[in-house]
């Protein structure tokens, strides 16, 4: 077995650099999360990376771990070789298998050390803060790379979600990470959450349910004013 102290993300995928600071930051633009079981899954999120999304989250609450960890390790691939961070959601020790490039959790999985000792200094943690800005300052205080606030609007993925206010963003601004917004969030209400301070929107149904997942993905992509086209 692999030693934890020699994992990075990505570790066995194509080599690429995803520095928080570039105008191609791992942690800015459309977030696109997969909806559960699929048998297009690989080719739905081709499609959402097409069209313009910047992160890609593989999300499955189901618990058939070897077909979760093959669909991770080619989504990873995928996300890979056009440089773009592929998240796994909720699922530390699943993020370390497939050589994702870091995890997304929410308050009931594990904390943000335990994540950080297994995946390593270089991974991409995303924390759920709900609309509890206190949790926020808490998250980023221990190492959070990214802070994810909503739900904003009613929901379909997520229809008993606490609500957030859109004057949530500005306050969470203060906190100094990347804010991502979810919940409910269409192309014609997303424009306001990036003004209101959001550096990413984070989308389940609004990209893998439409009937043209790379459309509709360039619909939100396009909702950044700094979007360009930077995939390799």
């Amino acid at each position: 077995m692999e030693d934890k102290d020699s994992y990075r993300p990505g570790k066995s995928m194509t080599a690429r650099s995803l520095s928080h600071t570039t105008s191609c930051s791992p942690i800015a633009g459309l977030y696109a999360i997969t909806n559960g079981a699929s048998a297009d899954l690989l080719d739905h999120a081709a499609a959402a990376l097409r069209g313009g999304a910047r992160i890609l989250q593989y999300r499955d609450k189901g618990h058939d771990y070897q077909r979760r960890l093959t669909e991770a390790r080619a989504l990873a691939k995928l996300c890979a070789q056009q440089g773009i961070p592929m998240i796994v959601n909720d699922d530390v020790d699943l993020a370390r298998a497939c050589g994702a490039d870091g995890v997304h959790l929410g308050q009931d999985d594990p904390d943000i050390t335990y994540a950080r000792t297994v995946l390593g200094t270089q991974a991409i943690i995303g924390m759920s803060c709900y609309n509890d800005l206190e949790r926020g300052r808490n998250c980023a205080a221990q190492g959070a790379d990214y802070l994810a606030f909503g739900s904003f609007f009613e929901s379909a993925s997520k229809p008993q979600a606490c609500r957030a206010p859109l004057d949530l963003l500005p306050q969470a601004k203060s906190l100094g990470k990347p804010l991502v917004a979810i919940g409910g969030i269409t192309p014609d209400n997303g424009r306001d959450l990036i003004a209101a301070g959001a550096d990413c929107l984070a989308i389940i149904r609004g990209v893998f349910t439409a009937v043209d997942i790379a459309a509709a993905a360039r619909r939100y992509a396009k909702l950044f004013p700094d979007f360009t086209d930077c995939r390799s």
